[in-house]
């Protein structure tokens, strides 16, 4: 009988151990909903390279890593809700894919002491680690991203675009509306002529929009969209003959299924990105083997090389990464958020480390610190191919200009801290 008891006694903490061994990472996706289109492939890539690090790695460190979906529809309050129904499993990250939860996660996941990682989205401001504490957006941000087009532009016409007429047709929502503080500075200081021109949710109606952009006959248009408001804009702009070569979207407007419908009409549409693009990287002959041959792809596995898939990707390899830093600075594997947090503020991404990843020049070079959470900002410009149905990156990745966006993030973090009595870090 004591045999016996100690038998099953044993059985139960070897059933038990591995669940309370795994490192989880919850995905707050959307699949279904009027952004599923977008939504999807990010999950898929991000899922995929869990995956792909238990199969091929063994986990990280040798602890298998557990994926914790919520579908949240790209709406706020569902969001929240999958953070609070998620945050008790050992949750180490969240990536919540969407400005509107960002916001209303922040004070929540610095009050539980959980860290929020906002790649190239959410509030720009939180690249003051100084102010918050628990929250990422490296490698770039909105402010980045706005900078970046006007770089580009600024490029295009040797340095000089004083009395060039832009329009930003924007989102009319919190992600929408973030650049418009940046490219209100960066027009006082080069001299071009804004307009603005919001676009509700969803984004399926544009034409006073698009009357308006060929009555004023901007020089370029910049969008700020997502999901169908980019498919809609791309066609709106082929159907008023606005050149399509002087229309930029955000990178969140610059993947397959935003321009694929609109046919050859959208070939040489262009887009900023803060990460390399295709499927030309041996990471994903890794994902093919040891995930998609295996059958334990997220999705059906047609989406691997695509822009939002290898964002995904991406944003899965930056946290794996973050869990190997911080096991090494704690000397634990199982780590816990706190140590999370830690490994985050003290990763670093050298381009060798990539390549031993099978991702070489994925993304920038860069190292994470307690004063900046937000990366080096570096952004690069794609082009749509419509003949050959391929994105091409344009241009090299440069620096965007810190002397305005750097002040921008200093007032917004010091407002915020003010109004929630948050005493500066990293003294």
């Amino acid at each position: 009988m004591k045999l016996k008891l100690t038998t099953l006694a044993l059985g139960a903490l070897m059933a038990a151990g591995p669940a309370m061994a795994d490192l989880v990472f919850p995905s707050l996706s959307y699949r279904t909903g009027p952004y599923a289109a977008s939504g999807i492939p990010f999950a898929d890539g991000y899922a995929d390279y869990m995956t792909l690090v238990n199969e091929r790695d063994g986990g990280i460190g040798g602890v298998k890593v557990r994926l914790l979906e919520c579908e949240t529809g790209y709406n706020t309050e569902k969001g929240v809700e999958c953070y609070e129904s998620t945050k008790g499993e050992g949750a180490l990250v969240y990536q919540p894919l969407s400005t509107g939860i960002t916001y209303q996660l922040i004070p929540k996941v610095t009050a539980d002491g959980i860290p929020l990682h906002t790649m190239g989205y959410g509030r720009t401001s939180a690249a003051n680690g100084k102010v918050f504490s628990h929250v990422f957006n490296y490698p770039a941000n909105y402010w980045d991203g706005a900078s970046g087009v006007i770089t580009y532009l600024l490029d295009s016409n040797g340095g000089d675009i004083k009395g060039k007429k832009i329009a930003l047709l924007y989102h009319n929502s919190a992600y929408g509306k973030e650049p418009i503080r940046t490219l209100e500075a960066l027009a006082a200081k080069h001299g071009f002529e804004l307009s603005t021109l919001p676009v509700d949710h969803p984004g399926q109606e544009q034409k006073s929009q698009w009357l308006q952009i060929r009555r004023d006959r901007p020089d370029y248009v910049v969008m700020w969209g997502w999901g169908v408001m980019n498919q809609v804009a791309i066609q709106e702009a082929a159907n008023v003959r606005f050149p399509m070569e002087n229309f930029i979207g955000v990178w969140w407007s610059g993947a397959e299924h935003d321009v694929m419908p609109a046919g050859e009409k959208a070939h040489g549409y262009k887009a900023v990105t803060f990460h390399n693009i295709g499927r030309d990287f041996p990471v994903f002959d890794d994902i093919q083997k040891y995930v998609v041959d295996k059958g334990l792809a997220a999705g059906a596995g047609d989406q691997i090389g695509n822009v939002l898939y290898n964002r995904g990707m991406y944003a899965a390899m930056l946290a794996v990464e973050a869990a190997k830093t911080a096991q090494e600075i704690h000397g634990v594997k199982d780590i816990t958020p706190a140590m999370m947090r830690d490994g985050m503020e003290a990763l670093e991404m050298p381009e060798a480390r990539m390549s031993a990843l099978g991702m070489p020049y994925f993304g920038p070079s860069f190292n994470v610190s307690c004063e900046n959470h937000g990366g080096p900002g570096l952004v690069g410009m794609t082009q749509w191919d419509a003949k050959a149905k391929t994105w091409n990156l344009i241009s090299d990745f440069q620096k965007t200009d810190t002397a305005v966006i750097q002040p921008l993030i200093e007032a917004d973090s010091a407002s915020y801290a003010s109004e929630n009595n948050i005493e500066p870090r990293c003294k």
